[in-house]
């Protein structure tokens, strides 16, 4: 069995489409859902864990990547990086899995690891750029 976290972004024509059924269906995959969502511009992001056959799985990318799905690996992990940050909370408010918060009375930014589903968000969100995304392990791409 072969599994690995993906990071899915749907382009606006695509969002409204079964894609990920598909994927179960069509190439015997399974899938458990950690994130999922539809951005400002109608554009929709989902990060899954996939499971199946390694051939079932490549060839379960590709037809993503043929419905104009950006693919990528989510064997990443965020950081934060403490010198930088200014606990303005600007990334809380874009946190969907609530990993970032407001320590109260304090003001202090709080991040959670074990919250965050490493969608990124956070990350163009931060204005000191103290949040970054870190590989964990080599990519399945290569």
């Amino acid at each position: 069995m072969y599994s690995r976290i993906l990071k899915l972004r749907f382009p606006v024509i695509a969002v409204q489409k079964p894609l990920v059924c598909n994927l179960a269906r069509e190439y015997d995959l399974t899938f458990n859902i950690l994130n999922a969502g539809i951005l400002p511009r109608k554009e929709g992001f989902m990060v899954l864990e996939v499971s199946g056959a390694k051939r079932n799985f490549k060839e379960g990318v590709d037809y993503l990547k043929r419905q104009g799905v950006d693919v990528q690996n989510a064997s990443q992990e965020v950081k934060r990086n403490e010198d930088k940050c200014t606990h303005c909370g600007a990334c809380t408010a874009v946190c969907p899995t609530g990993a970032l918060s407001v320590k109260r009375p304090e003001m202090r930014v709080v991040f959670d690891q074990k919250k965050c589903s490493v969608c990124r968000l956070c990350l163009p969100a931060c204005p000191p750029r103290a949040m970054e995304a870190r590989p964990t392990h080599q990519l399945f791409f290569e």
